[in-house]
């Protein structure tokens, strides 16, 4: 799949690897409709790549609707990355041994789970409309699931499931989009340097890093984003969850 020319919408695209995704694949030459939510620095961001800005919820069906109709004005709508999301703790009994509010197991389902989704049916419903490449390729789906997929710690029965859920459903997509020349894969992260863990005290991070076999640090936006440039641009890569986590299995706590 050619990057240049094809318009890319990247989700959770103001931050994080969805930034470090948006930057790579404007240079790269895609036009990138940044997607985020209203209050994110999304506006500005698109201004500085020349590309577009669609604030959206991923959970409401006609705001993603909205954001892959603005995309596919700015370009013919190929390349959909999906980094949007949240991680907060949410334990199956509290402190006291009370069962946890279902409703901060819910929030999490939704917005990394069902919102993944959402874009992803929104998206390709546009896609498999537009003109094939000469080889029949209409365009790429990257989703973000992270490797509590397969090592959920203390703490993350909702964030695991939501991300477990995204793997999941990866190879059924694939292979249902494959009639439109639609590849659809997954990146499954390990400890990365988002805006989450840059607020740690860098002794923190340094301790966070050493619990990856090779190399012993966290990982980088741009390597996460140089992933997705290659899956974009392997035409063999579909269906399939690729770790990328520097051989780490996460310990229970």
């Amino acid at each position: 799949m050619q990057i240049q020319g094809s318009g890319a919408l990247v989700t959770g695209g103001a931050s994080g690897l969805g930034l470090a995704t948006a930057r790579r694949l404007a240079a790269a030459g895609a036009t990138v409709t940044i997607v985020d939510l209203p209050s994110s620095k999304g506006a500005e961001l698109a201004a500085e790549l020349g590309g577009v800005f669609a604030p959206a919820d991923v959970t409401s069906p006609d705001e993603v609707a909205a954001a892959v109709a603005a995309a596919q004005a700015a370009a013919p709508l190929r390349i959909v990355v999906n980094c949007a999301g949240i991680a907060p703790p949410a334990k199956v009994l509290d402190r006291d041994g009370n069962p946890t509010d279902l409703a901060a197991f819910e929030r999490i389902i939704r917005i990394n789970l069902v919102g993944t989704f959402n874009v992803i049916s929104q998206a390709s419903a546009v896609i498999a409309a537009n003109d094939p490449s000469e080889s029949g390729d209409r365009g790429v789906i990257v989703s973000t699931a992270s490797v509590a997929a397969f090592d959920g710690q203390i703490g993350q029965p909702a964030y695991s499931a939501s991300k477990g859920g995204v793997h999941a459903m990866t190879l059924p997509i694939a292979r249902e989009l494959a009639r439109y020349g639609i590849r659809v894969c997954t990146i499954a992260p390990g400890i990365m340097e988002t805006p989450m863990l840059a607020g740690l005290p860098q002794a923190a991070q340094d301790s966070l890093g050493e619990q990856v076999p090779y190399p012993a640090r966290l990982g980088r936006p741009d390597e996460y984003a140089s992933l997705v440039q290659q899956i974009v641009e392997n035409g063999y890569l579909n269906g399939e969850t690729i770790r990328l986590d520097g051989a780490i299995r996460m310990a229970p706590r």
